[in-house]
């Protein structure tokens, strides 16, 4: 029998969804906008009309007018012809897009893959109003080059702006080179030494030294994953010699004081060589101790707290469900009731200076490859989707901070230490047209059945919130509105970062004062012996 002209679409169409283009991964097919081809975005011209515009500094009632990817104008009352999209903002608060300084996409980890690649991880962040991220490459058989260029190859189904970190994992004269090559050709202005997971990715203190005194001459910023990985090991041999198998013995294994070892070892190395510093994912009051007393001091520290230290306690790797506990493993470990609310305290004060994510999921049967063996379970948990609304409803809501002090922490304060300020990070004319509105009024309910992520776990299950990201614009494009994404793989951009940022102020001077004080060497007069 012959089929009808509609019925025979529709057959065509079932055959479509059925077997998509192969061109695509199913993660890039997704979410993907109707009727873009693969890296291809529309021109586009957006008015913002009657929001309260919030930069790190100031807030002001205001219209925000975007053409071609770029912020034109921010100035009450604009007006415009045709052809332009308006969205009226009253009420609501108009940001910057929120940049995430810590991130791992499509990393190989512990015999395995994190589940979100470049581009669900990305679509993920926009859902939840973060519109840059800068993730971390990992070298190939400790050859950088070679690591650029494989997540090169990783990120091209991206869907909007990212940058790059790059770990140091070994010492010789092809690394110094080539951290020069990648600063000066490549716009990689930060570097990551790991003090812990030991016979992997560590580092001993010779090598931190060496990359020190490189990222010094550089004037790339040296950042640590500061725990013992010396004693780590030691504690996970105690573990299992006690019997302790499970995720639980992840966090007894690695308890904060060696967080704290670690972080101020790093602190004292840093100064020595008189360079600045970035600590990562700062987990515990240890870590936060030993930032805040350099900091106090005045030596140039960053500390980076994420989400999940933030938020979380514990208590959940205790739980009987392996599923449910070992979701919460990661390192440094989440930590017991009181590390979160100090970590708060020292964000809203300025010990610390910016939230990221440690983003690095694993879904649940990746998780069980450590089923019998906490040392086997994947590190890492999700946070992209949720850190923006996780962060205005903890420490916004609970009048902890101010709605510029939130600009500055997710999104400012990140462009001005990888310096990228003000293209990114600020709601300004000339800046790039990364904006998030966001209603204080919203409520979400977070859930792993609703996220963008590839995850089928989440460790934020059921917290619900107020302060809700309803429109982001990435690149000048609306790519989540009205609880939908509109995005499209390939149209991210590669943002190059300069070095030198404003933490080398001053570096050259205080090297000046520290040689003509040494009083050496001295002139001695040479006598003969009698």
């Amino acid at each position: 029998m012959a089929l009808r002209p509609l019925d025979l679409f529709f057959f065509i169409l079932s055959l479509f969804l059925l077997f998509p283009s192969p061109s695509l991964s199913d993660s890039a097919t997704q979410f993907c906008s109707a009727g873009s081809e693969y890296g291809e975005v529309p021109s586009t011209r957006i008015l913002i009309k009657g929001g309260t515009v919030v930069n790190a500094h100031h807030q002001q009632l205001a219209d925000v007018y975007v053409e071609d990817g770029i912020i034109v104008a921010v100035q009450p009352n604009i007006k415009v012809g045709d052809e332009v999209t308006v969205l009226d903002a009253t009420g609501k608060f108009v940001m910057p897009g929120g940049i995430d300084p810590h991130t791992h996409l499509a990393m190989e980890f512990m015999g395995t893959e994190t589940i979100d690649d470049f581009f669900s991880g990305q679509a993920a962040a926009l859902a939840g109003g973060t519109t840059m991220h800068i993730d971390f490459v990992i070298p190939v058989n400790g050859n950088l080059v070679a690591g650029f260029e494989a997540y090169e190859n990783k990120s091209r189904n991206s869907c909007m702006d990212y940058g790059f970190h790059m770990a140091i994992t070994k010492w010789d004269e092809d690394v110094s080179r080539d951290m020069e090559k990648l600063v000066k050709e490549k716009g990689i202005n930060s570097f990551k030494f790991f003090l812990a997971y030991k016979g992997s990715l560590m580092v001993t203190d010779d090598l931190l030294l060496e990359g020190l005194k490189r990222c010094k001459s550089l004037g790339a910023l040296a950042m640590v994953h500061a725990e013992n990985g010396d004693a780590v090991f030691e504690g996970q041999k105690r573990m299992i010699e006690l019997g302790i198998t499970g995720p639980e013995g992840h966090a007894l294994s690695r308890p904060p004081v060696l967080e704290g070892e670690a972080t101020a070892r790093a602190i004292r190395l840093a100064r020595f060589v008189n360079t600045p510093l970035y600590v990562v994912h700062v987990m515990s009051v240890d870590a936060m101790d030993e930032i805040a007393k350099a900091r106090k001091s005045g030596q140039k520290v960053i500390g980076e707290p994420v989400v999940s230290g933030l938020i979380l306690d514990d208590h959940w790797l205790w739980d009987p469900d392996f599923t449910i506990a070992s979701k919460y493993v990661m390192s440094p470990p989440i930590r017991p009731v009181g590390h979160g609310k100090a970590l708060q305290e020292a964000l809203s004060t300025g010990i610390l200076q910016l939230v990221g994510t440690d983003h690095c999921t694993f879904n649940s049967t990746q998780k069980a490859l450590g089923l019998d063996d906490f040392r086997k379970i994947p590190n890492g948990v999700n946070g992209l989707e949720e850190r923006m609304h996780l962060i205005w409803d903890t420490m916004v809501g609970s009048g902890q901070i101010s709605a510029t002090d939130f600009v500055r922490i997710t999104s400012t304060e990140c462009a001005r230490i990888f310096n990228i300020y003000p293209r990114k990070g600020a709601i300004l004319a000339g800046s790039d047209a990364d904006i998030i509105i966001l209603n204080p009024n919203s409520s979400y309910v977070i859930s792993s059945k609703s996220h963008h992520s590839r995850s089928d776990t989440n460790v934020y299950e059921g917290r619900k919130g107020k302060g809700k990201v309803e429109v982001t614009i990435a690149g000048g494009r609306i790519g989540w509105e009205n609880e939908e994404l509109k995005v499209v793989p390939g149209s991210g951009k590669y943002v190059e970062m300069p070095p030198f940022s404003y933490l080398f102020d001053g570096i050259e001077k205080s090297d000046a004062n520290y040689l003509s004080s040494l009083r050496a060497p001295v002139k001695r007069v040479r006598t003969e012996a009698t």
